[in-house]
């Protein structure tokens, strides 16, 4: 491909109206009616998830496939001497993520419904608030605007372990805020640096706009070296302690564990995936020499990601905490397909995003569906459920097979994906990574059996019942969404296209597959309902 360009194709030419802004004001207007209506506040809570959902679906057939532009673009001045602005738009990858999102939202509030008896308002203003929060996040393109939403998604998760965790709740959610908090005011301080030498350069070559924290314009301008490495590591801590990678993982199984039902599926399901979202959006783009610098660094920080967290789920002997550690190990793949800097591998990488958000989210969804019949997550006080409760036996097998990425999952997509590429740039870590995927059918197919399979004579005291409607029809979308993506990949691996084309240019043709070159151009922003051309941003 030759000379292709970033553009920015703007929402007005595509839907019609701004409809990033309509999804991420829609969970907000759920949580003012929720206020408002001393009744029905269940019935308000799963509208407003459900059509957020709907409305989040018309993005897909405005997309435009295999090409490298931000699309549903939305701009308006903010604080415009700062230069910032009210700045949205997506690509494949962020499109899948606040499709993720929205979907999850659905499942997760019509779950709490009948599970959630105190303070049930609070608890699903909340989740909507999650919900407002995640898709701002995926959204953004202004950098300061991101963080705004990155450090408000904090409050939501925070009280959800707070007022609804277990025991150790009070631990747990200040463990995770001051985590959290380390990390993105390191990122915050990347992003100014950026934003200060998009002004020296600004300056000196007479831009119209000598302040931008625009990530548009961020990529106009040339970064040293020696900038690009400390930016790097500034903004690394950030989404390290998000992913979370090994060593700043610590606070992830307190909060798991301690955690609902409904803030462990967004905390695996969607919060986890903004670590390797901010890696893929910032740092690769935007810092690509420092990031093919850290190479040899991140690859092997990803190898014992996948192998240590796999050990210590092998060790568990609570259900929540196992899964927790598995999901220390699967991101350590993502992270592993991102910084092997070959096409296939990232493309795994970031489709198995979206896998480990379904996979890992239905998961906890199982522990939510056990814990509501034997109120404990020990798995020494389950077994044998599969005579008792045989629906809820073989969705929690297609699950655990789409974790374990067996062929035809969804999870098979991605893993194939990246220890093909990975083994294309380095043996070792392939055959290492080789090692965790074992380990990982070893640790869940060992819970699957003392959960399921083996005989527990103490359940005799108290047979569990089968799936209810709720909890079937969480099942079944889940497991449609698995075998959807392991059948038909393509349909979803086409979204990354664009994406890896734009990246691979970035990086100066690096990345060991077809090398293209891309001219990256600015498009002048454009007022929410201007209605402007597509400025050549479709085929």
């Amino acid at each position: 491909m030759q000379g292709a360009v970033l553009h920015q194709i703007y929402a007005v030419n595509q839907v019609g109206f701004p409809i990033l802004t309509l999804l991420i004001v829609l969970p907000l207007i759920g949580i003012g009616l929720i206020w408002l209506s001393p009744t029905r506040v269940k019935e308000i809570a799963l509208g407003a998830a459900v059509i957020t959902f709907l409305f989040s679906l018309l993005l897909l057939p405005a997309f435009v496939m295999g090409v490298p532009d931000m699309q549903f673009v939305e701009w308006s001045p903010w604080i415009a001497p700062l230069g910032i602005h009210y700045h949205l738009g997506v690509d494949g990858i962020s499109l899948l993520l606040v499709l993720l999102t929205t979907f999850l939202s659905v499942l997760i509030v019509l779950f709490s419904l009948n599970t959630i008896h105190q303070n049930l308002r609070e608890y699903l203003c909340c989740l909507l608030a999650l919900e407002f929060t995640l898709i701002g996040v995926f959204a953004s393109l202004d950098l300061i605007l991101f963080f705004l939403f990155w450090e408000v998604m904090l409050l939501p998760m925070y009280f959800l372990i707070k007022i609804f965790g277990g025991e150790h709740r009070d631990y747990a959610a200040l463990k995770f805020v001051l985590y959290t908090l380390v990390g993105s005011v390191l990122m915050l301080v990347g992003f100014v640096v950026l934003a200060l030498n998009y002004h020296h350069y600004a300056v000196l070559h007479h831009f119209p706009e000598v302040y931008s924290f625009s990530w548009i314009d961020l990529l106009k301008v040339p970064v040293s070296a020696e900038k690009q490495i400390l930016i790097f590591l500034l903004l690394f801590f950030g989404f390290a302690f998000k992913v979370p990678m090994v060593p700043f993982h610590t606070w992830l199984p307190d909060a798991h564990v301690e955690a609902p039902t409904a803030g462990s599926v967004m905390l695996a399901g969607v919060l986890l995936k903004m670590g390797t979202y901010g890696f893929v959006r910032f740092s690769l783009p935007l810092l690509p020499t420092a990031s093919i610098a850290f190479m040899p660094v991140m690859m092997p920080l990803a190898v014992v990601g996948i192998l240590y967290g796999a050990f210590l789920a092998l060790a568990q002997e609570d259900i929540k905490k196992l899964i927790a550690y598995s999901s220390i190990s699967h991101l350590g793949f993502v992270v592993l397909g991102i910084f092997s800097f070959n096409e296939q591998a990232m493309r795994g990488g970031l489709i198995q995003m979206l896998n480990h958000g379904i996979s890992t989210a239905g998961l906890f969804f199982v522990v939510g569906f056990l814990y509501t019949r034997r109120h404990t997550r020990l798995i020494s006080q389950f077994g044998g459920l599969f005579r008792a409760a045989p629906w809820l036996s073989l969705f929690y097998l297609i699950i655990t097979l789409s974790s374990l990425g067996i062929p035809g999952t969804n999870g098979f997509v991605g893993e194939f994906l990246i220890l093909a590429g990975v083994f294309k740039v380095n043996w070792i870590y392939g055959s290492l990574s080789v090692l965790g995927v074992i380990l990982g059918a070893a640790y869940l197919l060992w819970l699957y059996q003392r959960v399921i399979v083996e005989p527990n004579p103490e359940l005799k005291k108290a047979a569990p019942h089968d799936l209810n409607p709720t909890e079937l029809t969480v099942c079944v979308a889940l497991s449609i969404v698995i075998f959807w993506v392991g059948l038909s990949p393509m349909t979803f691996l086409r979204f990354m296209d664009g994406p890896i084309q734009f990246l691979s240019s970035r990086t100066g043709g690096v990345m060991s597959g077809p090398s293209h070159h891309m001219e990256i151009t600015h498009t002048p922003s454009a007022p929410i309902g201007l209605d402007k051309t597509a400025l050549g941003g479709k085929p």
